[in-house]
């Protein structure tokens, strides 16, 4: 996937199939969206293009209410390379582009610079300023502009929408195998590995200290399974913890560390990734080091 900065793309005359969204976590409800995008597309013979925003446009907008994210912008960027689209547009959000009428934003970002043929969105979709854009309103300027649009339903088989609050939601309560049914994959955090207190090697449990990287949706305090993910690819099952180590400290932030199963080595200064598989349970306060 070829990745563009603003006033970056193309000029090469090529038309695109486009859809617009923050894209976070590439979740279900957006892969059906792309999947969908890519289908229109094929018979065309148009370029399928991400238009995407970093940073959320909510940390411009109301930073005090701005929602921890699911995947950090690269990873964002990996997944929606997985799943063959062609291209990615990153429009970066700020108080002008939040000012900017919907209109404007079709005109100077998806005519101007994507040539759009055809526009593919969920049902849902909000954009520019006040969130006053939807489908009805891409339909209304497709009309005159010659582009097609497509809202899509991102209904679970349940009937309730597969959304990133959802998600969100879910792992605030711990609940990472919900989570991860939604997501299409295990809910993942990334992070560099730093020194600690040391603890847990006295205690034959030597375990490895993520420092998250800033803005990452944290799921709830609690001990989970999961998958450590090492830069060179390799993988291990992981005991993850996530709290505040009460036994040991009155008041403490919390802290992300992981037993690594079956490693013996150095992870100091690894840029590393963690999976979570299942809450196992809370955090509990022992008694004393031996209990």
């Amino acid at each position: 996937m070829q990745v563009f900065a603003e006033g970056a793309y193309p000029a090469d005359g090529t038309r695109a199939a486009v859809t617009v969204g923050v894209y976070d976590g590439v979740h279900l409800g957006h892969r059906r969206v792309l999947d969908r995008l890519r289908a229109r597309a094929a018979p065309a013979d148009l370029t399928t293009a991400v238009v995407t925003f970093d940073p959320h446009p909510a940390a411009v907008l109301a930073p005090e209410r701005a929602p921890s994210l699911l995947t950090s912008l690269d990873r964002r960027l990996e997944l929606l390379a997985a799943t063959g689209i062609d291209r990615c547009l990153i429009v970066g959000f700020d108080p002008e582009r939040s000012s900017q009428d919907p209109a404007g934003f079709v005109q100077r970002v998806l005519i101007d610079q994507l040539r759009v043929a055809a526009v593919v969105v969920g049902e849902n979709f909000r954009f520019g300023h006040a969130r006053a854009g939807d489908v009805a309103l891409l339909r209304s300027i497709a009309a005159v502009d010659g582009f097609d649009v497509e809202g899509v339903s991102l209904d679970a088989a349940n009937g309730v929408p597969i959304s990133s609050t959802r998600i969100r939601d879910l792992l605030a309560y711990g609940d990472v195998r919900g989570g991860s049914e939604l997501l299409g994959r295990p809910h993942e955090l990334e992070g560099v590995v730093v020194k600690g207190d040391g603890r847990g090697r006295t205690l034959g449990y030597p375990t490895a200290n993520l420092a998250i990287a800033p803005g990452l949706c944290v799921p709830a305090i609690g001990i989970y399974a999961g998958v450590w993910t090492r830069p060179t690819g390799e993988r291990h099952a992981a005991a993850i913890s996530i709290g505040r180590r009460p036994t040991f400290h009155d008041d403490a932030d919390v802290l992300v560390e992981a037993y690594v199963v079956e490693f013996d080595g150095d992870l100091y200064d690894e840029a590393s990734r963690i999976e979570f598989v299942e809450r196992l349970r809370g955090e509990e306060k022992f008694d004393s080091v031996d209990a």
